[in-house]
């Protein structure tokens, strides 16, 4: 039975693959901002353990592990949660930046260095669930771009660093995926929001554990899904 720690399990990608994991038998750990949403995970998810941390606030994160258990090992850490807020640059506050940056970039190389030695200890596997915004970055979406384009550098980096200790680093770039950032997005972009124009969560899914299940002889370093309709 692998044990895995994910971000974002409270809805969209991250619900689906804590769902996909919970039904085959796997161990849960779910990182939860507050105790209240912490319930709120065991209850939709019987069986899995919580972890409390504020991925808004990477430098007390520290201090929160040290004052709960964490697994002994890890099969896998699953970077899913994230934040969109668009706007053209000339518009955009700092605390903006501020947040997404640390929410999309500094928590995840926080949260992968506090866990790294129970990941080397299993032998492990990161996988970044970044977006089409790492690769590409388009008007009115710099900040939320400029972020992803920094988790695709920090997967690259981390990769390079750990492969020598069997750890194994996967980046995932979904494009538009129906879940309720979409929405928000859509509403942001004054367009009507329709989700049968756009992947299911449960796709992603099936991609973040095709990446998880390959034979331990190769490595997906890099996966792109796209809207196929």
């Amino acid at each position: 039975m692998a044990t895995h720690l994910l971000t974002g399990a409270g809805s969209g990608i991250g619900a689906a693959v804590a769902q996909r994991l919970l039904e085959r038998g796997d161990r849960l750990w779910l990182l939860a901002r507050d105790a209240g949403r912490a319930a709120e995970l065991r209850e939709r998810f019987p069986g899995a353990e919580t972890l409390v941390g504020n991925l808004a606030d990477p430098a007390k994160l520290a201090w929160a592990f040290g004052h709960q258990t964490l697994p002994l090992e890890l099969d896998s850490l699953l970077h899913v949660a994230g934040v969109v807020e668009l706007g053209p640059v000339g518009d955009t506050p700092v605390k903006v930046w501020q947040e997404t940056l640390a929410i999309n970039l500094v928590a995840p190389a926080e949260l992968t260095r506090l866990l790294l030695p129970q990941l080397r200890q299993a032998r492990g596997h990161v996988v970044f669930v970044n977006s089409g915004a790492g690769l590409t970055a388009h008007a009115e979406w710099g900040s939320y771009a400029a972020s992803k384009f920094g988790l695709r550098a920090l997967a690259d980096s981390l990769r390079q660093e750990e492969h020598g200790g069997g750890v194994r680093v996967t980046t995932v770039y979904p494009g538009r995926v129906a879940t309720p950032m979409q929405a928000k997005v859509h509403q942001q972009e004054g367009r009507e929001y329709d989700p049968t124009r756009w992947i299911a969560p449960e796709s992603v899914a099936t991609a973040v554990l095709t990446a998880l299940d390959l034979p331990r002889d190769a490595e997906i370093t890099e996966l792109t899904v796209r809207p196929g309709r």
